[in-house]
């Protein structure tokens, strides 16, 4: 029994007569990656060696700057398509300060929906989560705080698409440049 746990542990499971290393393919590692440099860190999954362990030390000393720079970037990117569609609507409608308005609350309801509304539907699919399990997983995944009390394709008894992970990992990184400018606009708003 020890031995299977310390198996399942070191990311190998049994499905059937097979063993599958499915928790260090490229998806795995990809999502792994991800959740390193985001510092979300659930917990699931770690290096097992010294080496291991090295390597993901110095993967992080340079990718979480790294991972910052381009939140940073994405987030500057999503807020000037903003200002950009406000300035169109501005010169097309005449409109001075609705038009600013306007275009903040479709940027906070699109991304509501994006990434926080519409990501439960796919996890209850893919996961068997309920509805507000999935939502759940989707603001403490994207805030970072990462519990590691539910995380994506970990259950052995499901068969996930070889897409899942990855999709999940650019969800991850999208998800946080928008919740920090949601968050930073809250701070305005506080200050």
């Amino acid at each position: 029994l020890q031995g299977i746990i310390q198996a399942y542990k070191s990311g190998v499971t049994l499905q059937g007569n097979t063993t599958s290393l499915g928790r260090w393919d490229f998806s795995g590692s990809f999502f792994f990656s991800i959740s390193a440099i985001t510092t979300i860190g659930y917990g699931n999954l770690s290096p097992s060696t010294a080496a291991g362990r090295i390597f993901c030390i110095v993967f992080a000393l340079f990718g979480i700057p790294l991972n910052l720079v381009l939140l940073n970037e994405i987030g500057q990117l999503m807020l000037l398509g903003v200002q950009r569609c406000a300035h169109r609507l501005e010169e097309v409608f005449h409109w001075r300060n609705k038009a600013s308005f306007l275009m903040k609350t479709c940027a906070l309801v699109t991304g509501l929906l994006l990434f926080l509304l519409l990501p439960p539907l796919l996890f209850s699919d893919k996961e068997g989560w309920s509805y507000d399990e999935g939502f759940y997983y989707s603001f403490i995944t994207l805030s970072t705080i990462g519990f590691g009390d539910y995380v994506i394709g970990m259950n052995p008894d499901q068969a996930y698409p070889s897409w899942y992970k990855n999709v999940i990992s650019l969800w991850i990184l999208f998800g946080m440049a928008w919740l920090a400018l949601v968050i930073k606009f809250c701070i305005n708003i506080l200050e």
